[in-house]
């Protein structure tokens, strides 16, 4: 097969649409994503897939606010770091730190939206691109790896995948993110009690706003747990 077959099938593949799962098979793979955000040992693993996310919205927000992005680490305890240069306060860095916990719950939303329409397959390969994207920003050899696991994943399931499996991955993958969203929201706010992480975003917010920590967090809380509802309303259906 030519490179140009590739990619023609690619864009059909993005351009077209699948069938919708009933509303018990939406249940079900809404079930399954929470089960892996809540028992600790695939949390444990899936939580790398938010930090990938986390940072890539760190990275988005950075060029849409006209800061030069310098790299993106990922470790292996799931933190990581976006890096970035430009004015150190006003608005684009006020928005570059915003975006990391709110980025995954958004990023949710916008594949709700897309699986509203059938469009899994759509979801699946933009998650591709974003991820081949992403790669080219990496600064660490634990980060190249994570990146390309998660791409090569997907990528498998958009080329060799049966559409069941597609679906079934896309429609997971969704609710996921919907679902993970808020927990970093509130294992930010049990550190911060302990006075532990001085250095998150939303004390870095609170020194560039002079706005209290808390109210930081609240607002992360809000937008993520907002798109959970509203992906969730898109995706049962509503």
């Amino acid at each position: 097969m030519s490179a140009t077959d590739v990619l023609s099938s690619i864009w059909d593949d993005v351009t077209g649409t699948q069938p919708l799962p009933g509303h018990q098979d939406a249940l079900l793979y809404g079930a399954i994503a929470l089960a892996v955000v809540v028992v600790p040992w695939t949390w444990g693993i899936a939580r790398h897939v938010v930090t990938i996310a986390h940072e890539g919205a760190h990275a988005v927000a950075a060029l849409v606010a006209g800061r030069r992005l310098s790299g993106i680490r990922l470790h292996s305890d799931t933190s990581g770091v976006t890096i970035s240069k430009g004015r150190p306060t006003g608005l684009g860095v006020v928005v570059t730190m915003f975006a990391g916990y709110v980025g995954p719950a958004l990023l949710g939303l916008g594949a709700a939206a897309l699986l509203r329409d059938g469009r899994a397959l759509a979801v699946l390969w933009l998650a591709v691109l974003l991820l081949a994207l992403m790669l080219l920003q990496i600064r660490n050899f634990y980060g190249l790896y994570a990146v390309l696991v998660a791409g090569v994943g997907v990528f498998a399931v958009s080329w060799w995948g049966s559409a069941d499996v597609q679906v079934a991955a896309a429609w997971v993958g969704t609710w996921f993110l919907l679902l993970a969203a808020p927990r970093p929201v509130l294992e930010l706010q049990a550190v911060r009690r302990q006075s532990l992480a001085k250095t998150s975003d939303a004390d870095q917010l609170a020194r560039l706003t002079r706005l209290p920590g808390l109210c930081w967090v609240g607002a992360f809380l809000v937008v993520t747990v907002g798109c959970l509802l509203l992906g969730g309303h898109w995706l049962l259906g509503g």
